[in-house]
């Protein structure tokens, strides 16, 4: 087979208020422009700075800093107007990310982005570090950020399009879940388990092979085969693109449903996707999408 993964990236390294840089993922982004002019909403999340008209819609400008960190700093609308502002599209929604300063933008392998260290304290908002001119930076889970902000939508009965019969028939079912975010993690295991599935998960490809692995290889599996994958497709040491495509080259594992489940929008990623061994794709997070397409196809099997 023919290699389609997408082995590298472009990060965005940027400053939040000290000298330590964090990134975040080009395809992300859809712009950097200085701070615009906000305007304040009442009762609102105390990271929210305010909102801007852009380009016709009016969104939300976080204080990237104040999300990730227990920080209760009072930013003076001087200090605000000299920030700058990252428009980012992720999972189906548009916002504005406060930050203090750019640094630039970096090309580099995605089995140099490492899980953070359990325990080292940059793990709560971190999907991955990377050494850069010797210095660790950090790579900021932006689903994580979001999720807590604007809270996590919930599934429900009456919008999954699934009658009772297709429920009944996938109780029970195992499902991997492959994600290196952990509010998207929780959510995809929710939204599962709302519906009678089982889970096993990982969180990146590199070891989503070996828990295959360990599983078909164990009784385990005699008694509750995997019937379906799910999928990030940013992960640190190995990428969704390239789990596919080493996966699709084991023959126990070649003909497994696999849905790439990303926050990445746009038809690129759905022929990325495609080409590299993926049955389907579906952007982050609808619950009753997921579920919809989760239960069309464990009824298909």
């Amino acid at each position: 087979m023919e290699n389609h993964s997408s082995n590298r990236l472009e990060l965005l390294l940027f400053y939040l208020g000290g000298r330590r840089r964090f990134g975040i993922n080009v395809l992300k982004i859809k712009e950097v422009i200085s701070c615009p002019p906000l305007h304040q909403m009442p009762s609102s999340n105390p990271a929210i700075l305010g909102v801007s008209e852009m380009r016709g819609k009016t969104l939300a400008i976080i204080d990237l800093a104040k999300a990730i960190s227990s920080t209760h700093r009072t930013l003076t609308d001087e200090q605000i107007m000299q920030g700058e502002v990252i428009t980012t599209e992720v999972s189906r929604t548009q916002q504005g990310l406060w930050i203090n300063g750019i640094d630039k933008i970096m090309l580099c392998d995605w089995k140099d982005i490492l899980p953070p260290a359990k325990g080292s304290g940059l793990s709560n908002y971190t999907t991955g570090v990377t050494l850069v001119d010797d210095e660790l930076v950090q790579l900021i889970d932006i689903e994580k950020v979001l999720g807590e902000i604007f809270g996590v939508e919930k599934a429900h009965n009456d919008k999954m399009e699934v009658t009772q019969n297709q429920l009944d028939t996938v109780f029970g079912k195992l499902v991997m879940v492959v994600d290196d975010s952990s509010m998207a993690m929780k959510q995809t295991i929710l939204s599962l388990e709302k519906i009678g599935l089982k889970h096993i998960s990982a969180k990146d490809g590199k070891e989503a092979l070996k828990v295959l692995n360990d599983y078909q290889n164990s009784d385990a599996h005699t008694m509750e085969p995997i019937s379906m994958i799910i999928s990030d497709i940013e992960m640190p040491e190995m990428d969704g693109y390239s789990f596919v495509t080493e996966l699709r080259q084991l023959e126990k594992f070649k003909n497994i449903h696999i849905l790439m489940h990303t926050s990445l929008n746009g038809t690129m990623n759905m022929q990325k996707a495609i080409a590299c061994g993926a049955d389907d794709i579906l952007t982050k997070f609808v619950p009753d999408e997921l579920i919809k397409k989760v239960v069309h196809q464990l009824n298909s099997n």
